[in-house]
C-alpha cells in the first residue's frame, strides 16, 4: 500500500450506482441458500438463531413459501438493489483470525511516551477478564430499565464518584467520548449561560492539539470564535464568555491558574480546566481553585490505548449546572420497599425529549470503559493511585535531572509526568531520534528543535535507563549504576507552591475494600449478578439492534498489537491498522453505495454531527452557505434536531402521516417555503416506524430539486443490508451504527463506533485531523476514533461474506414478522406497510390497555422482568407503545418465549378488565418481584407468590431476580445525589 493510501484510506475506486432511476431493479431476488446454516464449519450458522427447520416453521405461520417472498412483499421493488454484494465468501473463524493476525502483525508495538492525553497504562487482569472481555458486562444495554441494571449503575456511580472527588467538584456525569468531545461540551455549555453578544473563548496554547481542533470544528457552525494565547495573553473583558486551561499542559507544566480565574469570574467568564486525573493525586484539584466545569479522559486508568479509542471521557462542574450536564447522570433513589436504588437521574434532559432544545446531542456514554476506570480505581484505592503517581513522578523528574546533568536544557520548571528537552541543532534532535529509532521508542517532535518524553505507569526502570542513553547518557547497564538520577523530589519544592494537594480523596469504602483480586473478583461478580445482560435472554429493543456480539470478532479487541498502540504513533508503524480500515471501508462502501466513508466518528451522534458537517461545509464551498434549514419529520430519533441545531441549521418539522410515513404534500411545501435556504433533510430508513417507507425516492428528489442534501440515519440498516443501499435510495450521507448492525456490542450504554458513509460529492468534506494532512476538522479527538473495536466489524463481514450477510437481513426481516404475527392479536400492530408487513422492527400499541384496565407500558415493561426479559423499547416513537426487535441472532424458541410472556401478560391484563383481579393490586402494577419481597414472612398480595416470581414455566429453570422493585424517579429527582452514599458500604 502506498503512503498515499495509508494517509487517505477512504479514497478507493468503487463500483457504485447513482440511483437516480429504477432500471436494473429485478424483478425476482435469488434463493437464500439455507444450506449454509448446516455447514458445521462456518460461522453464518452460529450467528443466525433460527435453523433451516425454524425458518421453515415461520414462513409457514407467515403463509410464506420462501425468504424471497417475503423480502419481495416486505421491501419495495422501487428500492431494492440491483446487484448482490460482492464481498466474497463467508470464512471460518480461524480462516478469519488466521487473516487478521497477519494484519495485525503489521502494526509495530513500540514503547511511545508521546504523551497529549494519552498513556500506555496496565489493565490489571482482573478487570481484563472479568470486565472487558466477559459478555456479561459487554452485552448489557443502556440502563433505561434500571431495577435489572443496578450492578452497572453501582459501577457508574463509583465513576462518577471517582472523579467528582479527584477534581474536587460537586457534580459529575457518568462518561463521555472522550477529552476533546467534552472539552467541546464544556464550551457549548458555557456558551449557553453567557450573556447575548458573548462569542470568544479562550484555549491556552498548551491544549492538546487534538483538542484544539475539536473545538474549533465545534464553535465554527455556532459562531464561536476560538482564541489560542499564553493564559497571560487573555483579553477577557468585553465579548468573551469563556476559557479553557489545561492542567499539566501539553508540554507538561504546572501553572498557578488562581489568579486568572479570579479575574475570569470577576467578568462573569466560566473557567474550564482539561485535568489529568492522576496528577489530581499530587495537585490541587481546579475545584478547589475555583474552576467552573473539569474535563479530561479516563483513559490511564486501566483503558488499553487502542490507537485512541474508545475511552471514557469524565465531565465535572458545579451542581448549579446540573440540568445542563452533558450525557447521562447516575442518581440514588428508592425502590417500592424503601430501599435505595439507582436509576439515571434527570431524564427530561434525555434528547428524545427535548430535540432542537437539547443541550447536547450526546445520548451515549462509554460505559463498559467507565466501568474499567472505575474498577480500576477500587483495585488500587487511594494510597495505591497516589503511590503510582509519585513513582511516575519520581522517575520523570530523575530522568529530567540525569539529561539536564548531560548538558541539555530542560523544561519546564515544575511538571507531573512530562518534560520537554532542547538540543543545539536540529541535526542533534535528529541524531537522538535515530537513536531512540533503534530503540523502537517513540518521543514526541514538539518542534525541530525540542522533543516531549512523557512517562507513564507502564514505564520501567529500564525504559527510563534507555532513555537517558538515547540522550547520550552511560552505556553502562543500567545494574551497575545505581543511584545515577538524582533522588525524588520534595513535592513540597518541586511544584508550585500552594498546588500541592491536601485534600483526601476516594474516601467512600468501595475505593478500600477490595484490593485483594479475590475480594474485587466477588465486587465485580456481585456486580455483574445484578444486570440483565445477553447471556440470559434476548433483548428485544426496537432500533437497537442487540444482536450477537460473537467471541470471535471480541478477541483481537486485546491483541497487543492493537491494544498497544499510541493514536499518534508514526504512520510506519501503524499499517496493518491502516489496512484494516481501508478494508472495513471498502467493506462499509459496498454495503451501503457510497463512493467513501469515514471510520471517526466514535458515537452514533458524531456521525450524524460529522454527516451534517459535510453537507454545510459542501453548500459553503459552493457559495451558498445560506443553507441552514434542516427538515426533519416527528418521528426522527431525537439527536437528530439536537444534531441539527449544533450544526449550525435550523430546524423545521415534517409531518407524518397516519401510517407512519413521511407526509409527502407537507414534505413538498415545506421545500418550497424554505427552498433559498434548504439545507438537508434528516430521515431514517426504514422509518422509525418500523416500515420501508415507498416514497423514499420521491423524498430525496424533493429534496434534491429544492437545492438540499439528503441525511440518512442508519440506525435500521440492519434491515437493508444485501437487499438495498441507502446510496441507491438517493441519500447523499448516512451514519451507520457500528454498535448495531455490525456486532459491536452495546456494553452498557457504550462504546460505540458511527462511522458516516458519503456520495462523491461530499468527499472532500469528511473528518479529519490535525495530525493528517491536507484534512478538514476533526470531531472525534483520535483520528480513527475508537480504532481498536473496528477488528470486531471487520471480523463479523468477514465472517458471514456477501450470502451470509444477505441471509441475516431476511431472518432479522422475518423474525421480526414473526413476532408481529404473533402478538397482533393481543397488542395491535400499530404501523405496518402497504402490504401488511413489517420491516426489521414492530410497534405493538398497549395505549387501549389504559383505558381498559388501568394498565401503562411500563407495567407490562415491570412485569416482563419476572418472565427474565429486558423489555423493549417503551413509548418511543409513539407513547404507550413498545418497539420490539428480534434481531437475525434469536432462535425461534427464544421468539416463541418471548411471545408467550407478552401473551400471558395479556391474559393477566385481561383479568383486571373482567374485574377478576385487583386494578392495583396486580402483578402488573406490583412488579418486578425481587426475592427480598417473595421470601419475606408476611405476603399481603392476592395473589400467590409463585404467580409473582414464576409466572411461566421455564423461569424456575433459569429464574433472574431483579435486584430492586420498581424505582420511584420523581423522589431521586427530588433528592439528587450522585456520588457513592454509605448504603453502598454493604
Amino acid at each position: 500500500m502506498s503512503d498515499s493510501a495509508i494517509l487517505h484510506p477512504t479514497q478507493f475506486d468503487f463500483p457504485s450506482w447513482d440511483g437516480s432511476s429504477a432500471q436494473g431493479i429485478p424483478q425476482s431476488l435469488p434463493s437464500p441458500d439455507l444450506g449454509l446454516l448446516e455447514q458445521a464449519e462456518q460461522f453464518i450458522g452460529r450467528h443466525i438463531g433460527p435453523n433451516r427447520q425454524q425458518i421453515e416453521q415461520m414462513l409457514q405461520v407467515l403463509d410464506l413459501s420462501s425468504l424471497t417472498e417475503l423480502v419481495e412483499k416486505t421491501v419495495p421493488a422501487a428500492i431494492r438493489s440491483a446487484r448482490p454484494l460482492k464481498l466474497g465468501s463467508l470464512r471460518t473463524e480461524q480462516q478469519v483470525l488466521a487473516e487478521l493476525k497477519g494484519i495485525a502483525a503489521r502494526n509495530q508495538v513500540w514503547r511511545s511516551f508521546l504523551g497529549m492525553g494519552y498513556s500506555n497504562c496496565l489493565t490489571p487482569p482482573v478487570i481484563q477478564r472479568n470486565i472487558l472481555e466477559n459478555p456479561g458486562w459487554y452485552t448489557q444495554y443502556t440502563p433505561y430499565q434500571a431495577e435489572i441494571a443496578q450492578g452497572r449503575l453501582e459501577a457508574l456511580l463509583n465513576f462518577q464518584t471517582m472523579v467528582i472527588d479527584l477534581t474536587g467538584m460537586e457534580i459529575a456525569n457518568a462518561s463521555l467520548l472522550d477529552e476533546g468531545t467534552a472539552a467541546a461540551e464544556a464550551m457549548t455549555l458555557s456558551y449557553g449561560l453567557a450573556a447575548k453578544g458573548s462569542h470568544i473563548f479562550w484555549v491556552e496554547q498548551g491544549c492538546h492539539p487534538q483538542t484544539l481542533a475539536v473545538l474549533q470544528t465545534r464553535a465554527e457552525p455556532l459562531g464561536i470564535q476560538i482564541r489560542v494565547a499564553d493564559p497571560g495573553e487573555f483579553q477577557l473583558e468585553g465579548e468573551s464568555f469563556g476559557l479553557l486551561l489545561q492542567y499539566p499542559t501539553t508540554y507538561g507544566e504546572i501553572c498557578d491558574y488562581r489568579e486568572l480565574v479570579e479575574q475570569a469570574h470577576q467578568q462573569g467568564i466560566l473557567v474550564t480546566v482539561a485535568a489529568d486525573l492522576l496528577s489530581l493525586t499530587l495537585l490541587k484539584p481546579p475545584g478547589e481553585w475555583g474552576a467552573d466545569i473539569v474535563v479530561g479522559s479516563t483513559q490511564r486508568f486501566g483503558i488499553p490505548l487502542g490507537y485512541g479509542g474508545p475511552h471514557a471521557a469524565y465531565f465535572a462542574t458545579r451542581e448549579a449546572h446540573k440540568r445542563l450536564l452533558p450525557g447521562r447522570l447516575v442518581g440514588v433513589s428508592q425502590d417500592a420497599q424503601g430501599n435505595p436504588a439507582l436509576r439515571l437521574a434527570l431524564q427530561t434532559r434525555e434528547q428524545h425529549i427535548r430535540r432542537d432544545k437539547a443541550t447536547s446531542n450526546i445520548c451515549t456514554a462509554q460505559v463498559l470503559l467507565a466501568v474499567m476506570a472505575s474498577m480500576y480505581a477500587v483495585y488500587h484505592g487511594p494510597k495505591g493511585l497516589q503511590k503510582m503517581a509519585l513513582r511516575i513522578y519520581g522517575q520523570a523528574h530523575g530522568l529530567a535531572a540525569g539529561i539536564r546533568d548531560l548538558g541539555y536544557a530542560v523544561g519546564p520548571e515544575h511538571f507531573f509526568d512530562t518534560f520537554w528537552v532542547k538540543g543545539q541543532s536540529p541535526a542533534q534532535i535528529q541524531e537522538i531520534q535515530a537513536r531512540a529509532t533503534q530503540k523502537r521508542m517513540n518521543l514526541r517532535p514538539i518542534n525541530e528543535l525540542t522533543l516531549g518524553i512523557s512517562l507513564d505507569e507502564a514505564t520501567t526502570p529500564e525504559d527510563v535507563w534507555d532513555l537517558f542513553q538515547i540522550f547520550g547518557g552511560s552505556n553502562l547497564p543500567l545494574e551497575e549504576l545505581e543511584g545515577w538520577a538524582h533522588p525524588l523530589p520534595d513535592l513540597s519544592r518541586s511544584l508550585p507552591p500552594g498546588l500541592m494537594r491536601t485534600s483526601s480523596y476516594l474516601t467512600h469504602p468501595v475505593f478500600n475494600s477490595y484490593h485483594s483480586e479475590t475480594e474485587l473478583l466477588r465486587y465485580i461478580h456481585r456486580l455483574q449478578s445484578r444486570d440483565l445482560s445477553l447471556t440470559h435472554s434476548m433483548i428485544p429493543l426496537g432500533s437497537c439492534t442487540m444482536k450477537l456480539n460473537a467471541t470471535v470478532e471480541m478477541l483481537p479487541v486485546t491483541w497487543p498489537e492493537f491494544a498497544q498502540i499510541h493514536p499518534f504513533a508514526p504512520l510506519e508503524q501503524t499499517r496493518g491498522y491502516q489496512t484494516l480500515f481501508a478494508q472495513l471501508e471498502q467493506m462499509l462502501a459496498e454495503i451501503t453505495g457510497f463512493a467513501g466513508v469515514s471510520l471517526q466518528p466514535n458515537a452514533g451522534s458524531q456521525g450524524e454531527y460529522a454527516g451534517l458537517l459535510a453537507i454545510r461545509h459542501y453548500h459553503q464551498a459552493r457559495g451558498e452557505g445560506h443553507r441552514q434549514v434542516c427538515l426533519i419529520p416527528t418521528s426522527a430519533h431525537g439527536t437528530n434536531p439536537a444534531s441539527a441545531v449544533m450544526a449550525g441549521m435550523q430546524v423545521v418539522s415534517v409531518a407524518c402521516d397516519a401510517a407512519g410515513n413521511i407526509d409527502l404534500a407537507d414534505l413538498r411545501a415545506k421545500a418550497e417555503q424554505h427552498r433559498e435556504h434548504l439545507a438537508a433533510l434528516m430521515i431514517t430508513y426504514p422509518s422509525t416506524h418500523g416500515v420501508f417507507e415507498e416514497g423514499i425516492r420521491d423524498i430525496c428528489q424533493i429534496v434534491h430539486e429544492a437545492g438540499g442534501q439528503v441525511y440518512m440515519d442508519g440506525a435500521n440498516l440492519n434491515a437493508q443490508v444485501g437487499v438495498c443501499r441507502p446510496g441507491e435510495l438517493g441519500a447523499d450521507v448516512c451514519h451507520l451504527n457500528l454498535h448495531k448492525t455490525f456486532c459491536i456490542p452495546h456494553g452498557g450504554g457504550g462504546p460505540g463506533v458511527g462511522p458516516i458513509g458519503v456520495a462523491a460529492h461530499l468527499l472532500p468534506y469528511l473528518p479529519g485531523h490535525p495530525f493528517l494532512p491536507e484534512c478538514s476538522g476533526p470531531v472525534s479527538a483520535a483520528p480513527w476514533g475508537s480504532a481498536s473495536i473496528l477488528p470486531i466489524s471487520w471480523a463479523y463481514i468477514r465472517l458471514m461474506g456477501s450470502a451470509g450477510l444477505t441471509l441475516a437481513t431476511q431472518v432479522a426481516i422475518l423474525n421480526a414478522n414473526y413476532i408481529a404475527k404473533r402478538l397482533d392479536p393481543y397488542y395491535p400492530v400499530l404501523y405496518k406497510g402497504s402490504h401488511d408487513w413489517v420491516a426489521h422492527e414492530c410497534i405493538l400499541d398497549l395505549r387501549p390497555l389504559k383505558k381498559n384496565a388501568g394498565i401503562e407500558v411500563e407495567d407490562v415493561a415491570k412485569r416482563l422482568m419476572d418472565y427474565g426479559f429486558h423489555a423493549p423499547t417503551v413509548s418511543w416513537p409513539v407513547a404507550g407503545t413498545m418497539m420490539v426487535e428480534p434481531t437475525e441472532s434469536e432462535s425461534l424458541t427464544e421468539l416463541d418465549r418471548f411471545c408467550e410472556a407478552m401473551i400471558a401478560i395479556r391474559q393477566e391484563i385481561a383479568a383486571i378488565e373482567r374485574g377478576e383481579a385487583d386494578p392495583v393490586h396486580n402483578p402488573l402494577k406490583l412488579a418486578p418481584h425481587t426475592a427480598e419481597v417473595v421470601t419475606a414472612d408476611s405476603w399481603d398480595r392476592p395473589y400467590s407468590r409463585a404467580v409473582g416470581a414464576y409466572p411461566a414455566p421455564w423461569v424456575k429453570a433459569n429464574k433472574f431476580w431483579p435486584s430492586v422493585s420498581r424505582i420511584d424517579n420523581a423522589y431521586g429527582d427530588r433528592n439528587l445525589v450522585c456520588s457513592c452514599q454509605p448504603w453502598l458500604e454493604d
